[in-house]
């Protein structure tokens, strides 16, 4: 199963499930209610459209065969719009090479052959969406730092550098002055004035002997989707 750490990236996310069989709708929301932040339904590709106007999605799991609008139809239209940029992730009781080559043609980030396995279809969404994830906290990253170079700069921000790309899933810094002296290569007494300062600014906050967090969360620091 999935780590503590993969299923906190699952939590952040919002997906449209797409299927039109009840009972393979209702197995699926019982599992997914519970790993992911927002789960919505639709019966078909055209209810899935008009969810898509007005709710931004991280995902969408789609049956391929269904009525008013099949996945595959769906999942052009998707791929259509530059506005809705989400991974797509089919699961489906038919293996007839025409729809796993339309799927490798429209970039379905995952193909999942019903009956569903829970394990396998979590598995599958923590692939499909860690590669935007990780875009998106290195773009956190980058923010903050641009942010914080505002009034530091030369070692302070190279040591600021060194904190943030050590720091954990929780923005929490593990280590002493000393590590960070050997790794950068800059003296203790301008490692110990850039803790100071970043903590006399708020951005960092002293939780016990060697250990720090960011603070306001990283993650204020995100492009808008």
């Amino acid at each position: 199963m999935l780590s503590k750490n993969d299923e906190k990236i699952l939590k952040n996310l919002k997906v449209l499930y797409v299927e039109d069989e009840e009972d393979i709708l209702k197995f699926a929301s019982m599992v997914l209610e519970d790993y992911v932040d927002k789960l919505l339904i639709a019966r078909n590709g055209k209810e899935a459209l008009e969810i898509l106007k007005n709710e931004n999605v991280d995902l969408i799991i789609t049956d391929i065969l269904m009525p008013k609008l099949n996945g595959i139809e769906l999942i052009r239209e998707i791929r259509k719009n530059p506005l809705w940029d989400l991974s797509v992730i089919v699961v489906t009781a038919h293996t007839e090479t025409r729809y796993l080559l339309d799927c490798i043609e429209l970039r379905v980030e995952g193909y999942i052959l019903k009956p569903i396995d829970v394990e396998e279809l979590l598995k599958t969404i923590f692939r499909a969406t860690l590669p935007k994830y990780q875009a998106s906290e290195l773009r956190a990253k980058n923010a903050l730092l641009n942010a914080i170079s505002v009034f530091v700069g030369g070692k302070k921000i190279e040591i600021i550098k060194y904190l943030i790309e050590h720091s954990d899933s929780e923005n929490i810094f593990y280590g002493s002055y000393e590590d960070i002296v050997q790794e950068v290569g800059v003296s203790k007494p301008t490692v110990v004035k850039t803790f100071h300062q970043l903590i006399d600014t708020g951005l960092l906050v002293r939780l016990k002997n060697k250990i720090y967090k960011f603070q306001p969360d990283i993650s204020q620091y995100k492009e808008e989707s």
